[in-house]
């Protein structure tokens, strides 16, 4: 089924949101949108600053991405949060991304941007800030949603959503690995688009409340493309 675009209205700070029948039609979508956002990028600027999202929908996405036709060579790629293990850890972003994306595509390797969280959260954080200094606004920041509200590696309450560095160390998560670096609430806002994949029914409740104005991490990202999957809705609002 073609995607639903829905009242903006429905989540405070979007700037649309988008319905998908299933998890898999939310991560073909995005993907196209990514193609399409980096060509044009490409075109306007020379580059596409693209920063990536951990998780189990955006993985699917990469997996998909891969066969679409990008100028890899003028991509360069971040990452929205990194979990302080060490390199080459299966469990950090870095690495579900080479496996799902990178190592089938042909970036150059300069233009992929890891995160360095094998140092510590401070080190990390200080270093990727003057990394990011480089790279200047981002052109597309991919987000995820857990089922807490939180986005990157922002959590609610933790005292890193009020940092204003590039990248910023975070401590006392709330779920494994407790030490994390995420790139800050003012960079994430100050990308060109800021896109959610949002999937299956343990984000209910979050959406509810963000649709209730309660200001969780992810409801403070602004003008951001929503792409949610039906199974995340609201029973209310499942049309």
């Amino acid at each position: 089924m073609k995607s639903n675009k829905l009242n903006s209205t429905d989540l405070p700070n979007a700037q649309a949101v988008f319905i998908h029948d299933d998890a898999e039609v939310l991560s073909t979508a995005v993907a196209r949108r990514i193609a399409a956002l980096a060509a044009e990028a490409i075109a306007a600027r020379g580059v596409f600053h693209l920063a990536l999202a951990g998780g189990e929908t955006p993985r699917r996405c990469y997996e998909k991405l891969r066969h679409h036709t990008l100028d890899w060579k003028h991509v360069h790629l971040y990452f929205g949060d990194e979990r302080c293990l060490p390199d080459g850890d299966a469990s950090r972003n870095d690495s579900m991304a080479r496996a799902a994306l990178l190592n089938h595509v042909t970036p150059p390797q300069a233009n992929i941007h890891c995160i360095p969280a094998e140092l510590g959260a401070i080190e990390a954080a200080a270093s990727y800030a003057l990394e990011l200094e480089s790279a200047g606004k981002l052109d597309m920041v991919l987000l995820g949603m857990g089922e807490d509200g939180h986005t990157a590696s922002l959590f609610p309450g933790n005292p890193a959503n009020a940092i204003m560095e590039a990248a910023v160390p975070v401590f006392n998560a709330p779920k494994p690995p407790a030490e994390r670096v995420s790139l800050s609430m003012g960079t994430l806002n100050a990308a060109r688009n800021k896109l959610f994949l949002v999937a299956g029914a343990g984000k209910r409740e979050a959406l509810e409340q963000i649709m209730r104005g309660v200001a969780l991490p992810a409801a403070q990202i602004s003008k951001a493309e929503w792409h949610l999957d039906r199974a995340a809705l609201p029973i209310t609002n499942i049309t």
